[in-house]
């Protein structure tokens, strides 16, 4: 006869195990997260098509501009479409830039010397009223009658001598611009006047170099963008830088230090950030650096400009 507990006992570990194997089928339940979708990449960068160039003589321009027909005649070599205006037709040629971006939309590019520079201006204002962008301006001591540089230019750079007659004009922004800003005072150069400024090989090549780039960088932020006013010293030559970018200042860095890193002259950083030469800088400070429109090559020289002829007017 089985003993009545041998009975009760196994009974109890029967149910052991059968709650046992019921908890292990069953997993305690977890909470399913919503898988979050990646934000897209953003498309690739596509070149643009090659700009159209739009150059403009001065008063007298056959006489006293020819350096522009020269620029000219070197963007074409270089394969852009480039002519030359006289100033007086600037509302027949800016009409003319404005049908032809309608018609195929490319790059403008426009540059003028003297009154010529004046009339870049005026067209680029032109094309604001019909919200067409002007990928680049470059004006050549233009007159002092000229204007300030519209919202839909993205790129100005005004090379001039602010002690000229003839030219002189300081060009600023109008309120609230966000593109990138350059200028040059050459008053200090003896060697540079008004009918020469428009001459020089070193600008032109720079100028050529510019144009060559431009379909090929992509969109910038433009709030990062520093406006940039320089006095060139003395015997300097020009360089065409096109905005400023600020950089942090890390341990150890100098005003020399950071203007050998960046391969730039060190009166650009004292002028640029109103600062001595020799200032002491703080690790966390902010300095403005120019900047090209990619990094220069390290081949690139400066050339000597044309003599000036007797007498600088």
């Amino acid at each position: 006869m089985v003993d009545p507990r041998r009975l009760i006992v196994l009974a109890a570990i029967v149910l052991l195990a059968l709650g046992t194997g019921t908890a292990a089928a069953s997993p305690p339940k977890s909470k399913t997260i919503a898988a979050v979708p990646a934000a897209p990449p953003p498309p690739p960068f596509e070149p643009l098509p090659p700009p159209k160039v739009y150059l403009f003589r001065g008063a007298m321009g056959p006489i006293f501009s020819t350096g522009m027909d020269r620029l000219s005649e070197k963007l074409t070599q270089a394969g852009f479409s480039a002519d030359v205006y006289e100033f007086t037709l600037c509302r027949l040629i800016g009409n003319r830039a404005i049908a032809s971006y309608r018609e195929k939309a490319a790059p403008i590019v426009l540059i003028g010397h003297s009154m010529g520079g004046l009339c870049s201006i005026v067209i680029s204002e032109m094309a604001a009223k019909e919200n067409i962008p002007i990928s680049l301006v470059i004006a050549i001591d233009p007159a002092h009658a000229t204007g300030d540089v519209p919202l839909n230019v993205e790129r100005f750079i005004n090379i001039f001598l602010s002690d000229s007659v003839l030219g002189g004009g300081d060009v600023v922004t109008v309120p609230g611009f966000r593109g990138h800003y350059a200028s040059y005072d050459l008053k200090e150069n003896a060697r540079v006047s008004h009918i020469n400024i428009e001459k020089s090989d070193d600008i032109h090549r720079q100028i050529v170099g510019m144009v060559t780039q431009l379909p090929r960088i992509p969109p910038q932020t433009q709030a990062d963008a520093v406006p940039l006013r320089y006095l060139v010293p003395a015997d300097t030559l020009v360089e065409l830088w096109d905005s400023g970018v600020r950089v942090p200042v890390r341990r150890g860095d100098t005003m020399e230090s950071i203007a050998a890193a960046n391969r730039v002259p060190l009166w650009t950083l004292a002028q640029s950030n109103s600062l001595p030469e020799n200032a002491q800088l703080t690790p966390g400070q902010t300095i403005i650096i120019p900047r090209h429109l990619t990094p220069l090559e390290p081949a690139a020289s400066m050339a000597t400009p044309p003599a000036a002829p007797a007498g600088r007017r």
